[in-house]
């Protein structure tokens, strides 16, 4: 029997050491061969397997990618069913809307809501007059008015109304009802009145109408005269008018400061001559006026009444009275030798300046209320309210003629007015700050004005425009006044502490007047044209006359 040599390795291998192989009962003990014995390295026994510990779950998550969150708050589906398995707890609570986050997406979807509405309702015509806004609030059943509420409130709330009207469609099926009954309301009113014609201007009482007429009879035979006077210097070839305007300025131009006076304890507001030249008005922030005698300026009384700080006096120029006007709302008429003839009260707010009439029946006032009066001397009734301004009404002056009267105020604009008729028959546009003070030539077509622009500007009545502009002084103009005579030169007072002569010719400088220490508030000339007073913040009367006129007046008072 033949050995499998291939079983031999295996068999022998398969025995350990130190044990015995025993034959089985088929084999056939086999005699080894004369071999010397292999040395057998001796045979290391394989250790055990080492199974690893398992690693411990860590206690925080890996961070898990969030899918972005639908606008609707729904939470995107996942595909994979593992995924639902592994982050099934996790998926519940990292995808919930919490009520923050739902509050603040509410007032966001509100806020955007209002933004429309206000688009929306900017896009409304809705009316600017209050009294259409209550009409349309009244329409739509609203309350026309709530407690406090101002008129751009008003209009406000009644365009948010429309506008969510609008968004709800119902505002033009509203509107078109409204206006379907609104018009069957007019049909029904227009039969019934449709005999009846209404005046298209405002009536005044009969006063007025007999005023009006009494100036218009005035101011024609006033400027007949002055025509004819004009014809006859240009046509009588002994009239030089260029001489007579050249020693107008030469006399101008030779002016010095003749008295300074203190004038009250308070800084002077305003100061007018008499017709006669004999006295001069003073007025202060005291509210006391005063009257001075002419030339050497001696206290002759004190008008004591206003119980607020005065603003301008003036002279009547026909007769021997004179009116002061004051921040308690009132002007008064006072006679020369210092009673108190009459009250104008009426205005809403403080007065500012004040004039009469040239035919010294009217009294002109102006006021902060936004209008200027006309005030019957001789009742002491207002004839006129006029408004026209849309700001406070500072200055005013007469035409020489009493036909037209020009107001300024703080809304940059000059006016001039018709008094025969009542009308505004020019705006004059051109300062640009506010206006203070006017004066009508004596030639009957140029209007001087001066304002807080530092500047007086010409106007020449005739072509309705600015005809020159003088750049007067370094701060703002108070006063203005034409040489009453013929209107040679003219005379701006300024805050900037001076007063100023300028040619009526062509409106060139003449002569600058210094002196003051404090604002110039006022200036006038007298009726002759040989005295010009200035008043001032520094309480101070100063009296200017030229060199030989003054000379005169000295050997008038020595021989007196």
């Amino acid at each position: 029997m033949e050995v499998d040599d291939d079983n031999s390795p295996s068999t022998s291998a398969a025995v350990p050491d130190g044990e015995t192989m025993v034959p089985t009962a088929n084999s056939t003990p086999v005699q080894p061969p004369a071999v010397p014995p292999a040395v057998v390295p001796p045979t290391i026994a394989p250790l055990p397997a080492v199974v690893p510990p398992i690693a411990p779950i860590p206690a925080v998550r890996p961070p898990v990618f969030k899918p972005p969150v639908p606008q609707n708050g729904e939470v995107k589906a996942v595909d994979s069913d593992s995924d639902h398995e592994d982050d099934g707890r996790a998926t519940a609570g990292e995808y919930e809307i919490s009520e923050e986050s739902r509050l603040v997406r509410e007032r966001q979807e509100k806020a955007m809501q209002e933004l429309l509405m206000k688009r929306r309702a900017a896009a409304l015509a809705v009316p600017t007059n209050d009294m259409a806004v209550r009409t349309r609030l009244r329409r739509l059943g609203e309350p026309i008015t709530l407690f406090g509420e101002r008129e751009m409130e008003r209009r406000e709330r009644l365009r948010m109304i429309m506008a969510k009207l609008d968004s709800e469609g119902q505002l033009e099926k509203l509107m078109k009802a409204h206006e379907e009954e609104e018009g069957a309301i007019s049909a029904k009113a227009e039969d019934i009145e449709e005999d009846i014609e209404y005046p298209f201007y405002t009536e005044g009482p009969k006063e007025l109408l007999d005023a009006r007429i009494d100036i218009a009879k005035y101011s024609i035979v006033k400027a007949a005269a002055r025509l004819q006077r004009a014809r006859r210097k240009r046509d009588d070839p002994d009239e030089d008018m260029d001489a007579e305007i050249d020693w107008a300025l030469r006399q101008a131009g030779n002016l010095v400061l003749d008295c300074s006076e203190i004038g009250d304890d308070r800084p002077l507001s305003g100061c007018s001559f008499s017709r006669d030249g004999k006295l001069l008005a003073t007025c202060s922030l005291s509210g006391v006026a005063k009257l001075w005698s002419m030339p050497r300026v001696s206290k002759v009384s004190a008008l004591k009444g206003h119980t607020e700080r005065a603003t301008d006096v003036t002279f009547s120029p026909v007769h021997d009275l004179l009116a002061t006007a004051s921040a308690d709302r009132t002007a008064k008429l006072w006679s020369s030798d210092g009673s108190l003839l009459k009250t104008f009260g009426g205005h809403l707010d403080r007065l500012a300046r004040i004039a009469f009439h040239p035919s010294g029946k009217y009294l002109g006032t102006t006021s902060f209320d936004k209008t200027w009066r006309l005030w019957d001397i001789d009742t002491g009734m207002e004839l006129l309210l006029q408004e026209g301004h849309s700001r406070s009404v500072y200055g005013i002056a007469f035409h020489q003629d009493g036909s037209l009267v020009a107001s300024c105020g703080l809304d940059a604009l000059a006016r001039v007015w018709d008094l025969r008729t009542g009308r505004s028959i020019l705006a004059l546009e051109g300062h640009v700050k506010p206006v203070l003070g006017a004066s009508f030539s004596p030639n009957g077509y140029h209007l001087a004005t001066g304002g807080e622009d530092n500047t007086c500007r010409i106007w020449d009545l005739r072509k309705k425009k600015s005809l020159y502009i003088i750049p007067a002084h370094s701060n703002l103009i108070s006063q203005v006044k034409f040489e009453p005579q013929e209107g040679y030169y003219l005379v701006t007072s300024s805050y900037d502490m001076t007063a100023k002569v300028w040619s009526g010719r062509d409106f060139k400088p003449v002569k600058s007047l210094p002196g003051h220490e404090a604002k110039v508030t006022a200036s006038d000339i007298s009726a002759d044209g040989r005295y010009i007073v200035t008043v001032s913040h520094d309480r101070t009367i100063k009296l200017w006359t030229a060199g030989n006129i003054e000379q005169e007046n000295y050997m008038d008072w020595t021989e007196g």
